[in-house]
């Protein structure tokens, strides 16, 4: 015999055991028309119950999916929701009454206001740490072997490398020219790792200066020298703990900084500028460079334990120009890359494109073939990348051709050194270009010091 308890409950009563029941509650019907909301939810949002009633929630509560509950009859559970720029927990439960849909029920998971803002301090710092490791992760975590584009011999032989000593803990170092894709490599071997689940720290050694260097990579204490961060600062290899840092430019580190790299290296601990305390770190190093360490070695310039230390795998990148029938398939993955910063579609080279792209000698490698794309999809009114849409450099690239004899005495001949002079301030243009003004880029690109770059610009007046 069922018995109707709820009839001998006054109608205040019930409001009140709502209100006790759950702070903040509203109802809605299939069409998601407020049915009934209590003064406590109205105070949160800055309405009242007379506006509420009988409007569409979504008028009413911001962000709501009442209206889409009441619908489908799908419970959404300790929902997260944004309300006056807070994160809130919610519930919304569907009204099912002698088995039919009739609406929606929805309570926010707190009893009274005090409790909702020392619950919303919590809840809102565990969402600003959720968003910067999510987002520090996909800034960390970008490439794996499947971005590595190319079907030559050399570069398929280093790929393959790469991927088998992927799972070891070792050092890896990897050589190859400017452009080639050093970092692209070291990400995915990171990621093909035990340890892609933690950090990957890239360092250039040559973008920071020397007397920054040891407190970006090793850390400070509070107080270690004027203008340190109070409270001090944790370095890049304890901020690798468990995983990567890859030590972009290698052979740019200052020589006093080699020493206290190899220590680290030797002891997997760090010690903090100011600081007697050891920690404790377990980090893999990638090292990367374009320079020949060996012959560092041999002039002195690099120390040759450390490079014994770094050179347990060594892995070489192939330049572009040793891998110019890769160039097809290579364009076509960097077009897609650009057509989602272009909002572009189907963008394609057209076969006199891809010719002069092969006969090229890409001085700046994969870099300088993504800064040309980037050149020509900008000018690009079609479909189709035609001559006209590269640089001019390459519009006007010449090909080694036969001459014929009766020819030859035609052809003008300067002296060796105007010949040498021209050349090199040829160079020094197209560095320029590839790297769209920056000289110490296009510095490193011709492989020759900063200072001579320099003097070798006001010689020719560039």
């Amino acid at each position: 015999m069922k018995v109707e308890i709820i009839e001998h409950i006054p109608y205040h009563w019930l409001e009140e055991v709502i209100n006790l029941a759950a702070e903040m509650i509203v109802i809605v019907d299939c069409q998601g028309i407020i049915k009934y909301i209590n003064a406590a939810y109205c105070e949160f949002i800055g309405t009242t119950v007379e506006y509420a009633i009988g409007k569409h929630v979504n008028e009413v509560i911001e962000n709501t999916r009442m209206h889409i509950v009441a619908n489908t009859g799908q419970a959404e559970l300790a929902a997260v929701q944004r309300i006056n720029g807070s994160e809130m927990i919610a519930n919304r439960l569907p009204l099912v009454v002698d088995g039919e849909l009739v609406g929606a029920l929805g309570t926010v998971m707190f009893r009274n206001p005090e409790e909702w803002r020392q619950y919303q301090s919590k809840i809102q710092s565990l969402v600003e740490e959720l968003k910067y490791y999510k987002n520090r992760f996909e800034k960390e975590s970008k490439y794996n072997f499947a971005d590595l584009i190319g079907n030559s011999p050399a570069f398929l032989a280093s790929k393959k490398l790469a991927e088998r000593i992927s799972s070891s803990h070792s050092s890896v170092l990897l050589l190859g020219e400017s452009g080639t894709g050093k970092e692209l490599f070291a990400h995915a071997i990171h990621n093909g790792s035990s340890r892609a689940a933690f950090p990957f720290v890239p360092i250039n050694c040559a973008s920071i200066p020397e007397h920054l260097l040891e407190s970006e990579l090793f850390g400070y204490e509070d107080g270690a020298f004027t203008g340190a961060k109070k409270g001090g600062k944790k370095g890049q290899f304890q901020a690798a703990h468990h995983g990567t840092i890859f030590l972009d430019e290698i052979g740019d580190m200052p020589l006093s900084m080699q020493s206290k790299l190899l220590r680290v290296l030797q002891e997997k601990e760090v010690q903090r500028i100011g600081s007697q305390k050891s920690i404790p770190v377990d980090v893999r190093v990638i090292a990367a460079t374009h320079r020949d360490l060996e012959m560092m070695v041999q002039e002195g310039t690099f120390r040759q334990d450390l490079y014994y230390r770094l050179n347990v795998i060594k892995i070489e990148i192939p330049p572009l120009r040793k891998r110019t029938d890769d160039i097809p398939l290579i364009s076509a993955g960097l077009l897609k890359k650009l057509e989602r910063n272009f909002h572009r579609q189907n963008t394609v080279l057209s076969p006199e494109v891809i010719e002069r792209l092969q006969e090229h000698k890409w001085p700046g490698n994969i870099r300088e073939l993504e800064n040309v794309l980037e050149r020509a999809i900008n000018v690009l009114d079609g479909k189709t990348i035609e001559i006209h849409h590269l640089p001019l450099y390459l519009r006007d690239q010449e090909v080694d051709y036969y001459i014929p004899k009766q020819q030859r005495m035609d052809i003008q001949v300067m002296p060796l050194k105007e010949t040498i002079a021209l050349v090199e301030k040829q160079a020094i243009h197209q560095a320029l270009k590839v790297t769209d003004g920056n000289k110490l880029e296009a510095a490193k690109l011709l492989e020759i010091g900063k200072t001579s770059f320099y003097e070798k610009c006001k010689m020719y007046g560039i």
